[in-house]
């Protein structure tokens, strides 16, 4: 009998190991498990992005910054009548600006030499146009209507001439053309005789009294010869010798508007000016 409470009192320290270690496994457990759903949550939280890297700068290369610069002082040079195109655009491009600047040779050297040929027939040998194209014509048709009549005895192909038509679009183009630029001369002339631009006005008169002068130098037909040899000669040598006729022109460009800013205090500013244009609101 005096050994059962030793035996139960040796079987209540086990049973509290027991449960010791079940209550230390069940706390280690909601550590875990605590642990597990707090990292679970750290991992669904969204984290921060990290700052984008600045893109690196692109640095322009020697050759590339040279060009660029080259550009820009080619740009800022001093061109004749404010010109920014190339001399064959300013020409109007095409067949003619390359006749002027003698892109193919053979065909520049002709149509100057046809000119020569007119205008020595014309003026120096004293031919005259009317009976110069109906000779021309005379000569024309009569070669054409023999060969035509004699092909069938010399065996030979008859002559084939072509059918000239003048197209309508070409002909209303051209009159819309000159219609717009004789009304244009008609407004510009309106506004200088109004007396609104001086500038203009001594511009054209000038213009006017070098064409009188030439004028009585020489007749309607020298003149026009004259002014082809000028668009056939001055073009390409402007384009060959471009720097230096800016250059130049520059310096007389500089000098002229000084003496023109001392005629305008002198004298245009004491003329009295038309009535200003009326402001379009």
């Amino acid at each position: 009998m005096a050994e059962q409470p030793h035996a139960e009192g040796g079987a209540s320290p086990k049973h509290e190991t027991l449960m010791e270690k079940l209550a230390d496994k069940l706390h280690v457990g909601g550590k875990d498990s605590s642990s597990s759903s707090s990292d679970s949550d750290n991992d669904e939280r969204p984290r921060p992005s990290a700052p984008p890297a600045p893109a690196a700068e692109v640095k322009p290369s020697f050759s590339d910054s040279a060009a660029t610069a080259a550009a820009e002082a080619k740009a800022k040079v001093f061109r004749l009548f404010g010109r920014e195109q190339p001399i064959h655009k300013a020409l109007g491009g095409g067949k003619p600006a390359d006749v002027f600047l003698w892109r193919n040779r053979n065909i520049s050297a002709g149509v100057l030499g046809g000119a020569t040929a007119i205008w020595i027939l014309f003026e120096l040998l004293g031919y005259h146009l009317l009976t110069f194209v109906c000779h021309g014509l005379i000569f024309s048709l009569g070669v054409l209507f023999l060969w035509s009549n004699a092909s069938s005895y010399i065996n030979k192909s008859p002559p084939r001439v072509p059918e000239v038509i003048i197209p309508e679009d070409l002909v209303v183009n051209i009159a819309l053309s000159t219609r717009y630029e004789i009304n244009r001369a008609f407004a510009n002339l309106r506004q200088i005789a109004l007396g609104r631009d001086i500038k203009k006005f001594l511009m054209v008169i000038a213009g006017l009294w070098l064409l009188s002068v030439l004028g009585s130098c020489c007749n309607f037909l020298t003149l026009v010869y004259i002014v082809f040899v000028v668009l056939h000669t001055v073009p390409v040598l402007y384009e060959k010798y471009e720097d230096q006729i800016d250059s130049y022109g520059e310096k007389g460009w500089v000098e002229i508007k000084k003496q023109y800013a001392v005629f305008d205090e002198k004298v245009l500013s004491k003329v009295p000016r038309g009535p200003a244009k009326d402001k379009k609101h």
